[in-house]
């Protein structure tokens, strides 16, 4: 049986889940990238500022969420190993200071564009090379959060696989998805593209484990002694 504090941190951790999954898609592919992957994005972002601002709400809405998550798993999956716990924690807080500073740059992009919308007859190659630093600050930020994000979640879900804090068929979903989740990321990098099927997985995952915590909560019927043989064979 779990306490009511156990509970209710179940109950928050999946609100927030789904709260960051959420507020990350309507942020960067539905407000703001419909607006600054146009050719005239220049011409576009300030007049359509209420719909980037909206977006860089969401995304900084997202940040506070992904904190959140950390911050109150980090006492539950701290019992079953502590190296593990520290990095998740960390890797969640460095995704939030990323997401942070693509909204950065989102402001650099909006204050560029109103000017470029003011001047009467703008040096169209110096507007357009700071609109390209600005814009590539912004997707080069956020293809880095994908990738601290895959890192992140496959160590949490080593760890609620090992656990068993949740079923081992939702942890092996995570498993299997977030490593799949770095593969368009990475080859971005080298100038390739992968299909957004690769993040199917991960979404998934996103979306059942919040839901199963919400309604059922975590497993805390391991033993003690389950949990300390967990530590002793991770620290060989």
């Amino acid at each position: 049986m779990q306490d009511n504090s156990n509970r209710k941190t179940a109950i928050i951790v999946g609100v927030l889940f789904l709260t960051a999954l959420g507020t990350s898609i309507l942020g960067s592919a539905g407000f703001v990238g419909p607006i600054i992957n146009t050719p005239d994005y220049l011409a576009d972002v300030y007049p359509n500022r209420t719909q980037v601002m909206t977006g860089m709400l969401l995304e900084l809405t997202c940040a506070v969420a992904v904190v959140g998550i950390a911050v109150l798993l980090f006492p539950i999956i701290n019992k079953y190993n502590k190296s593990i716990a520290l990095g998740y924690l960390g890797l969640r807080i460095i995704e939030s200071v990323l997401i942070c500073a693509s909204a950065i740059s989102l402001l650099s992009l909006l204050t560029l564009s109103q000017e470029y919308v003011k001047a009467a007859a703008p040096d169209t190659s110096s507007f357009h090379t700071s609109g390209i630093l600005a814009s590539a600050g912004y997707y080069w930020a956020f293809q880095i959060v994908i990738l601290v994000c895959g890192v992140a979640g496959v160590m949490l879900c080593y760890l609620l696989y090992q656990s068993r804090l949740v079923p081992r068929s939702v942890s092996v979903l995570g498993i299997i998805g977030y490593p799949l989740s770095l593969v368009p990321p990475l080859l971005d990098m080298f100038g390739h593209s992968a299909g957004m099927i690769a993040f199917l997985p991960g979404s998934l995952f996103e979306i059942i484990l919040p839901i199963w915590l919400i309604v059922k909560g975590f497993n805390l019927s391991v033993t003690t002694s389950e949990s300390a043989q967990i530590d002793s064979n991770e620290t060989r």
